[in-house]
């Protein structure tokens, strides 16, 4: 995956946190918003749908049951890209709800218009940062899994700070699960799937359910993005980790 970018982020690498205190000493983001078109399908959809199956960012915590009308598990996807595989799961698995988290615009219109297509009940969006979204709206032993397919690797080794997969993060998402909840994840840059696996080992409250990397879960669709890399020869790791279950 290219690493573009764009340097001038890390001026600005502290956010507000409206009051709230953050579990991170100096909060870092994981994304940069990078610059990108809208098609007019999307901005259509963002526009007319946004009200409808995106949830505002607020400091309270979520009833799930007051969104879903329902009391199935709740999984939730953080950085769903453009939504593709996302609205194939949610699709595949009705008695199972989800929540995307996603910042980049684009891809948010683009799900949305899924969501309209395949008439989906069992999907919502927040479209903010994921972290403020664990911190603040998600409550503790409360989701059923964690989908992180293909976030940005961050290669270079002064953005490593940046990654989604490492110490103290791993462990807030360890404490969002409920027991024998699943955190799953997919890339395709070995380095990044290496130090993902170190880093979930030494999380607390989880276990590996594989003895190294996973196989590939059959039932997680592969997009566009991942068979491109696939043709071009490039690997795909994937991990697979289980919230022990409480004694």
């Amino acid at each position: 995956m290219p690493d573009n970018v764009n340097e001038k982020m890390d001026m600005n690498e502290d956010y507000p946190a409206d009051g709230e205190k953050s579990i991170f000493k100096r909060p870092i983001k994981t994304f940069v918003i990078r610059a990108g078109r809208m098609t007019g399908s999307e901005r259509r959809c963002y526009d007319e749908l946004h009200h409808v199956w995106c949830i505002p960012f607020e400091h309270k915590t979520l009833n799930y049951t007051e969104i879903f009308s329902n009391t199935n598990p709740v999984i939730m996807e953080i950085g769903f890209g453009m939504g593709t595989a996302t609205a194939m799961i949610a699709e595949n698995n009705p008695d199972t709800n989800y929540l995307g988290s996603e910042v980049h615009v684009p891809g948010v219109g683009k799900l949305l218009g899924e969501i309209k297509n395949k008439n989906l009940k069992n999907l919502y969006i927040i479209d903010h940062d994921a972290l403020e979204i664990l911190e603040t709206m998600i409550p503790d032993n409360s989701l059923a899994g964690f989908h992180i397919f293909f976030p940005d690797p961050w290669p270079k080794k002064k953005h490593h700070k940046r990654r989604m997969l490492q110490r103290p993060r791993t462990d807030l998402l360890a404490r969002k699960l409920a027991p024998g909840g699943y955190l799953y994840f997919a890339t395709d840059w070995q380095e990044y799937a290496e130090s993902a696996l170190e880093e979930l080992k030494l999380t607390e409250g989880i276990h590996n359910k594989y003895d190294g990397f996973a196989p590939h879960q059959e039932w997680r669709p592969r997009t566009k993005f991942e068979q491109k890399g696939i043709d071009a020869g490039r690997d795909i790791y994937e991990l697979y980790f289980i919230k022990d279950e409480e004694e």
